[in-house]
Formats: C-alpha cells, sequence, structure tokens
C-alpha cells in the first residue's frame, strides 16, 4: 500500500463516538463506535461527561489505527455535536463541571429575558440564529455564574472553554481552536466578518479570553499536530474541523447551491447549501457557515433544525413501550391504511424550525376508543416527514430557492417506511445513501480535501457510494389535507406562536 493513502474521521455525537479509516475510494476500511452515557439531573436538562467523551474518542482511534500501518494515515478530520459546551481549566486540562449539551433548555428563562430586552433582532443579524437555549452562549455564560470561582478565573485567562471540537482539539494537540461552522453556533460569532463580536460577548457577559481561535473547517497542511504521546503513537496532523451537520452535507456531496441533505438522527437538521453569498433577512431558518476551505471564502447554508427525530423512536420504546425495538415500526406503521385520525406533534424539548417556540409541548391527539399501537407509530412517523416539509417551505419561500430532490441518511433514514412517507408528504424524490454514515464520511471527506487526497469538492460525489430514488406515490389532495391536518395539530401545541418564528 502506498504512503499515506488513508484518512482517519472521527464522529462525536450525541449518543456515542464513531471513528473510522476511509481510502482514496470513499470506503471505509476500519472502524469503531463507544456510546456514552446520557445525564438528566432533571427532565429539562442534559449533560454528558467530557472525560467519558474524551475516553471514548481515545479508545476508537486507538482500535482503528490498530488494524492499519499508522504510516499510512496521513491525518485526523473531526466532526461533532456542535452547540454542547465544555468549560475547563489550561492549565492541566480539568474540566470544571459536565458539559451542557445542545438539548439542554436550562437557560430558556434567560434566553426570553434577552428577547424581551429586544436583543433578538441584533442576534440574528450578526449570527443568523434566533436567540434561543439550543446554542451555546447563554449555557456557557451559565458555567461562568454557577461553577464557584469560574467567571473570575475565566477573565484571568485560567479558563478555556469551547464546543466539542475544541475540547477534542485541545485534548489531542494543544491547540484552543474551533472551526467557523461550530464557532458560528455559539450566540457569540459574527458570520460575516467571520470573528467573534464583541457587542455579542458583552450581551452574554462571556470574556473573550476563555474562546478559542477560529480557524477554517479545513486547510492543506492541516490545523495543528496531536500529540507523540496521544493516540497515533506519533505526530499526526489534525488536517478539519466540522459541526456535525455541516459535515453531512459535505458528505452527502451537497457543494452546490440548492443542494440539499436531511440527517435524522437523535434530532434532524436539514441543510441547503446556499452558496458563498450569505442568505439575508431568513426567518424560522438558521444562517451558518457550511464549511470554509483555508484561503477561501466561506459558503454558507440554510438549516432547519428539529429536536426530535430518533429520539421520538425511543420515546415510543421507552416511555410508551408500544414497541420493542426501532426495527418494528416500519411493519407496524404499514400494518394500518392511515393513522386514524392520530396526530402526533413531537415537541418534547420545544418546537424548533420554523417555529422556534421554546414554550411548545409535544402532543398527542385524535385518539378513539379505535386507536392502536400501530396508529400512534404510523402517526409519529409522519410527523417526522410533515415538519420536514414545514422546513423545506420555508428555506424555499425565506430562501429565494428551489430545493428539488432531498438526500437523506442518518439511522431513521433507513426505516422503509419513512423514507416513503417523506417523499410522498414532500411531493418530491428523495435519495437515500446505502451508507447512512453521511457525518463521518463528511469528515474523512473535509481531511482528505486538506490532505490532497481529492483535488477539491467537485471529486466528491462519486465518493458517496450507491443511492435510492423513492418517488412520491400520493396525489396532491391527499398530501395537501394530511399536511393541512397536521398543521391545526401543530397549532394545538403551540402557546402563541407563528411560523416565521
Amino acid at each position: 500500500m502506498s504512503r499515506h493513502d488513508l484518512v482517519l474521521a472521527l464522529d462525536q455525537g450525541t449518543t456515542g463516538t464513531r471513528a473510522a479509516l476511509v481510502d482514496a475510494s470513499g470506503a471505509r476500511v476500519a472502524e469503531a463506535y463507544r456510546a456514552h452515557e446520557q445525564h438528566h439531573p432533571s427532565p429539562a436538562l442534559v449533560e454528558h461527561d467530557p472525560d467519558e467523551i474524551l475516553a471514548s474518542v481515545r479508545a476508537v482511534l486507538a482500535e482503528v489505527l490498530g488494524t492499519v500501518d499508522p504510516e499510512r494515515v496521513s491525518g485526523l478530520g473531526i466532526t461533532n455535536q456542535r452547540e454542547t459546551i465544555v468549560l475547563w481549566e489550561r492549565d492541566g486540562g480539568r474540566p470544571l463541571a459536565r458539559a451542557v449539551v445542545w438539548q439542554d433548555g436550562r437557560t430558556a428563562e434567560r434566553c426570553a429575558e434577552l428577547v424581551a430586552s429586544g436583543a433578538g433582532e441584533l442576534v440574528r443579524v450578526r449570527t443568523g440564529l434566533p436567540l434561543q437555549p439550543y446554542f451555546s452562549a447563554t449555557k456557557l455564560a451559565w458555567l461562568l455564574d454557577n461553577v464557584p470561582g469560574a467567571r473570575g478565573r475565566a477573565e484571568r485567562g485560567e479558563l478555556a472553554a469551547g464546543t466539542i471540537d475544541s475540547w477534542l482539539a485541545w485534548q489531542l494537540t494543544g491547540a484552543h481552536v474551533s472551526d467557523v461552522t461550530n464557532a458560528s453556533r455559539t450566540l457569540l460569532f459574527d458570520i460575516d466578518r467571520l470573528d467573534w463580536d464583541d457587542e455579542l460577548l458583552a450581551l452574554f457577559h462571556v470574556p473573550r479570553a476563555v474562546l478559542p481561535d477560529v480557524v477554517p473547517s479545513w486547510r492543506p497542511g492541516g490545523l495543528a499536530l496531536t500529540t507523540a504521546a496521544g493516540p497515533a503513537g506519533r505526530e499526526l496532523a489534525l488536517l478539519a474541523l466540522l459541526g456535525d451537520q455541516q459535515a453531512a452535507l459535505l458528505g452527502q456531496a451537497c457543494t452546490d447551491e440548492g443542494d440539499a441533505k436531511c440527517t435524522y438522527g437523535t434530532g434532524a437538521f436539514l441543510l441547503v447549501n446556499a452558496g458563498a453569498n450569505r442568505p439575508a433577512g431568513v426567518r424560522g431558518l438558521l444562517t451558518s457557515p457550511a464549511y470554509q476551505e483555508g484561503g477561501e471564502a466561506a459558503r454558507y447554508c440554510l438549516e432547519g433544525a428539529m429536536a426530535v427525530a430518533g429520539r421520538a423512536i425511543q420515546w415510543l420504546r421507552d416511555e410508551l413501550g408500544l414497541i420493542a425495538g426501532a426495527a418494528e415500526t416500519a411493519a407496524l406503521a404499514a400494518s394500518v391504511e392511515s393513522s386514524g385520525g392520530v396526530r402526533v406533534v413531537p415537541a418534547f424539548q420545544g418546537l424548533y424550525a420554523p417555529w422556534w417556540e421554546a414554550d411548545a409541548r409535544g402532543a398527542v391527539i385524535g385518539l378513539t376508543l379505535h386507536s392502536t399501537r400501530a396508529h400512534v407509530v404510523r402517526a409519529t412517523l409522519e410527523a417526522l416527514a410533515f415538519q420536514t416539509r414545514a422546513v423545506v417551505e420555508a428555506a424555499e419561500r425565506e430562501g429565494g430557492m428551489r430545493v428539488g430532490e432531498l438526500r437523506i441518511d442518518g439511522g431513521v433514514s433507513g426505516n422503509p417506511f419513512f423514507a416513503q412517507t417523506l417523499a410522498d408528504v414532500l411531493g418530491r424524490p428523495v435519495v437515500r445513501a446505502t451508507d447512512a454514515e453521511a457525518t463521518v464520511r463528511g469528515a474523512a471527506f473535509a481531511a482528505g480535501l486538506a490532505a490532497g487526497l481529492w483535488p477539491d469538492v467537485a471529486a466528491l460525489a462519486p465518493l458517496v457510494g450507491e443511492t435510492e430514488l423513492i418517488e412520491p406515490r400520493w396525489n396532491d389532495d391527499r398530501r395537501e389535507a394530511e399536511y393541512a391536518d397536521w398543521l391545526r395539530a401543530v397549532e394545538r401545541a403551540l402557546p402563541d406562536a407563528t411560523p416565521d418564528g
């Protein structure tokens, strides 16, 4: 085998960590996975142990590197759960608290106070994001205010903070860095200037000294070097950093304006490539950098974030006991001709795009004495498709672009009933990759571009692998009637919200 013919990709996600070695054909030649624990001190709080995450990272990297001659590996690309925030000591790297996860809602009241003060429009204009507890700024401020002594230590430069990419880069290389895609999810980052914004730092009471340096998503030569004592046993170039949903966009080769993908994991995240010009005035959706190659202008994307996808399947299994496992949902949903009037609104942690209503609550309506578990399961899968349609239509309405086919990936995309229902609800083709792990593939693509394994993003499309084209079957009358009925259910779940957030 030739020297440096592989790249190492790491996907640190919400529920676990995956590492893969990827060759020049885009194939994964080795792979390892470790789950990590979800901590819920109360129903609204979600935390992770940063040290447990780091241990899982070291374990999966060591496992896959043990399958090949390490000299074949040209470098490492990292993708990660995005808005989750970590606070640690610069001297020694000890985390001061559990990471506050993107799903965590502890700062909802603080966000509401800031919106009431009139800060929402400033945040939206500078960051492309609504002022919501989903993002990192109020989580970080909460840590600084609630970990004893943290605020003073941060202002003196003794502490470091960052999203999971930053935490891992620090531990593996000693560099305090974050890429533009991750930095853009903090509410502290000006996505036009691609830099931390002093006015936003003052608004959220976050000292600049605690934040990482912002770097491109990838660049030739890499962003830093891992230590010789790290999992590779030698210095290894950290070639790329990329937030997980932007990585999936790249992993689906959505590199042209208007290309769209939706990843159905714990949540669902639909991204549309918006090109080199940042869309302006978009409401109900998020605007973020899609990626930036070193020395080049950033490309942007529109995003519809939906908090619940695979988590809804877990809810059916763990909380309601309606299913033994996700594998049975497709046949169970298909066993009835319709949902029998049952509608599910999966706003279990508020309702995200395009409504952005933190106070919305999940709803199951339309139950009768004839409703069965099959109806509820079917209605749950249909709800994921209906919310996807709401996001696609918002992207077209607000972003002024036409979304043709939708490329899908992630665990729920493998459900054949859901994939067909999605095409039916959208009224447009759905393309499902046989290899559903687009996120780790995107990390590998970014690393391979930095390493010169592929010449440019145009070379990525053939590397995605086999795909399945799913055409819609519903007629227009049924499509519009079913969608309108679900939107009426959404109105029941909203306290006082409008679809444009």
